[in-house]
Order: structure tokens, then sequence, then C-alpha cells
């Protein structure tokens, strides 16, 4: 039988969530109809997360459990999720029970009614600490500037994604918080409802400065990827342009000005500037080049296209 929906749901010790977000799982899904899978991904935890999860499974033929060796990070476990999901609809969440699994048919209904792609929770009236909100509001702001977002909340993990979305979505460090954006720039329709946001009741956050700060550089990583994966010529060369160009014109300036008027540029360091310059934009454009070559040689070994139907 064709599996409708796969909930995948990141765990790193949660050893007294996972039950009971198990059971609101099965609590949100049953009455639906539909037939589906719940798999929970072991991100390397050192409490008992993956031996409860083991013990459940056990009773549970539509309880899958993946661990991974060490802990990877959640982007990583998402992937693995995402690989090993056999739905046609694939739902995410986290294993600390603060998304409420009885959002699930709201999200399906949305991305079912209004002909969506993706459909995220936006975590209207959180409840986090204060200063948890700050940093999470920040950089909300700084990913709208950078990506052009729409949606309110692109950190929440509460969504529900077509199969197709994910299936060649590549993840690493902290890119889950960048699924949204990566998804609308290859096209996709990114929707969201406004979803329950519950205090965490076990365990602590795992979200700290640390990750506030890798997720920074995620994020100019990704949007440089994104919009220039297919044409870094165009950075590289009009940088190295700009640069050349200028230099050039400072160093034809001061040459003139040391052949015709017998002016001196040893006490000219706008001179060593000029060249200076001259060197960085030929610099420039050989990386443009080299990153056009490299561009090539990844989208013709892999079999990757520069579109999608």
């Amino acid at each position: 039988m064709d599996v409708e929906l796969s909930v995948v749901i990141p765990a790193y010790n949660e050893e007294e969530s996972v039950i009971p977000c198990y059971r609101e799982i099965k609590e949100a899904l049953d009455p639906l109809g539909k037939s589906y899978e719940i798999i929970f991904v072991d991100d390397g935890s050192t409490d008992s997360t993956f031996k409860i999860l083991q013990d459940l499974s056990k009773n549970d033929s539509l309880l899958r459990v993946l661990k991974l060796r060490k802990n990877f990070g959640q982007s990583a476990a998402l992937r693995a999720g995402f690989d090993h999901a056999e739905g046609r609809y694939i739902i995410t969440l986290d294993a600390d029970l603060q998304n409420d699994p009885h959002d699930i048919p709201a999200l399906l209904q949305k991305l079912e009614s209004a002909d969506f792609d993706v459909v995220c929770g936006w975590r209207y009236n959180r409840k986090d600490t204060f200063s948890k909100k700050i940093h999470s509001k920040f950089a909300n702001c700084l990913r709208k500037k950078l990506t052009n977002e729409k949606i309110h909340d692109s950190g929440c993990t509460l969504r529900v994604y077509k199969k197709e979305c994910v299936k060649d979505l590549e993840l690493y460090g902290e890119l889950h918080r960048y699924i949204p954006a990566m998804l609308g720039w290859k096209g996709y329709k990114i929707g969201e409802i406004k979803s329950n946001h519950r205090e965490r009741q076990y365990g602590t956050t795992k979200y700290n400065w640390k990750r506030l700060v890798r997720g920074f550089l995620d994020l100019l990583v990704v949007t440089f990827w994104e919009r220039y994966s297919v044409r870094p010529m165009h950075v590289f060369g009009g940088a190295g342009i700009v640069f050349s160009f200028t230099g050039f014109v400072i160093s034809m300036h001061l040459g003139i000005l040391r052949l015709f008027f017998g002016r001196p540029l040893s006490n000219r360091p706008l001179f060593l500037v000029g060249i200076f310059l001259i060197i960085v934009g030929v610099q420039f454009l050989a990386t443009g080049i080299l990153a056009d070559i490299l561009l090539k040689i990844y989208y013709g070994q892999n079999g990757r296209k520069n579109y999608l139907i």
C-alpha cells in the first residue's frame, strides 16, 4: 500500500518527550483516514532516546527509527528523514513538543486546498524565553532582507512538503532554517498558517548564540549560491572589471603626470593603490572563469539541470 504521509521528527537527547510526541502524532493522524508512517531520526543522542524509540517501534509497524552515528545536526537529521520517507507528503516537526502535532491536519488542508507546494507553521504567539525571541526576530528580519521571503517564521520546523520539493534538497550546517527560501528560489509555492506553540516541558533547548552565528554564515553561503550558482562570472567578473578599471584610471592619471609634467611617483602611494586594484581585478576575473568551469563540471558530472519542470 502506498504511503500518503511521512512524519519526520529529528530528536537529540529528548528521552522525556519522544513518547508523548509519538502519541500526539498518532492522535492527530489516525482520524484523517490516510496511510502514514512516523520516522524518528535520532541525531546521535547520548541519553536513552534511541532505546525508548526502539522499544516503541517493536509494537508499531508504522514507526521507523533511524540512528545517526553521531550528532550531525538538525539539517543532516532532516535530510536522513527525507531520504527514507516514502509518503506523498512529508511533514516535519520538532520532538520537544513545542510544535503541536494537532496542527498537522490544518497544514495538510491548506496545502491541498490552496495548491501550495509547502506550508509552514507560524509561531505567532511564541512560548520561548525573551532572549530567544529577540534572536529569532533578528534572524527572521535578516533572512527576509537577503532572501526576499514572504512568510513570517521560516525558523519553525513544523511544515508539510510535497515529496518532490525535498527530493534533491542539499542540507548541511544550519540550512534547515532556510528550506523555505531555497524552495522559493526554485519556484515552489510557499504558504503558511498560524500554529500553536507551546512551552518546553522536558529537557533543555539546543539553541544558543553559536548556532545563531553559524546560521548567519550559512545564510550568506546559501544566498550567494542561489543567486549566482549558474552565473558566477557575473559577480566575480563584475567586481574584477570595476577593480581593474579603477586601478587602470588611477595608474594612467599618475603616469601622465609623470611623463608629461615630471611629477615624481615615489611620494604618491596612490600609484601603488592603482597597481594593487589592477592585480585584484585580474584575480577576480580569473576566479570567475575558474568558478564557471567548476560549475559546468558540477552540473555535467552529476546530471543536474539548472531548471525544474
